[in-house]
């Protein structure tokens, strides 16, 4: 086998893997309704707590439970976060969880923002957007969840179970935590260490 061949067959097998990995997290479409209806549970902590994870330490500022549609998700390898924070997820709840709302935004996600557009007339107050939906930046607490998280398909509705953190890399780097739903723009996603996932539909 010449080096061409190999070239040749290692460019299939890339290929290959990159349509396997297209389809297996191709969105889902589901039906009409409010498919994840209730808002997000967060409750304080009786006591905070420091967790270690690599460079980094987090302070546990809350309790945080959250059943969600996946409007979006973005991957992040080498920003300043991706060490503690592999990927995004837009989630949406509520109003923000429903195809006859939402077939009338655009929503995309850059820089580790979520960003939402109305293409014609808003179906619903933009503090309604606001409060039913937010961008989420998600730790996993182990390598399964890591892998859970790496499943998820935009359309599912998914329940993540963890906690609301504040983080301090040791060269300075930091991140903090939104504790409200009702904020937006920069300062307002959820820091979650995630230690549960359940795809519910």
């Amino acid at each position: 086998m010449n080096w061409r061949t190999a070239l040749a067959g290692a460019l299939i097998a890339l290929a290959l893997w990159h349509f396997q990995q297209d389809w297996m997290l191709r969105p889902v479409h589901p039906p009409d309704g409010e498919i994840a209806p209730l808002d997000p549970v967060q409750s304080n902590l009786a006591a905070t707590r420091t967790i270690a994870s690599g460079r980094w330490q987090l302070q546990a500022r809350a309790q945080y439970d959250i059943t969600a549609r996946i409007l979006s998700r973005e991957v992040y390898r080498f920003d300043t976060l991706a060490d503690l924070i592999p990927e995004d997820l837009a989630l949406g709840w509520g109003p923000m969880s429903d195809n006859r709302v939402l077939d009338h935004f655009t929503i995309s996600q850059a820089a580790r923002f979520y960003s939402w557009h109305a293409r014609d007339r808003m179906p619903i107050a933009r503090q309604d957007v606001i409060d039913h939906s937010a961008n989420t930046h998600v730790i996993p607490a182990n390598e399964v969840v890591r892998t859970q998280l790496k499943r998820l398909r935009v359309g599912e509705v998914v329940r993540l179970g963890g906690v609301l953190v504040d983080g301090v890399r040791n060269d300075g780097v930091y991140v903090h935590t939104s504790m409200t739903r009702s904020d937006s723009g920069a300062g307002s996603c959820e820091v979650v260490l995630v230690d549960s996932v359940e795809r519910v539909r």
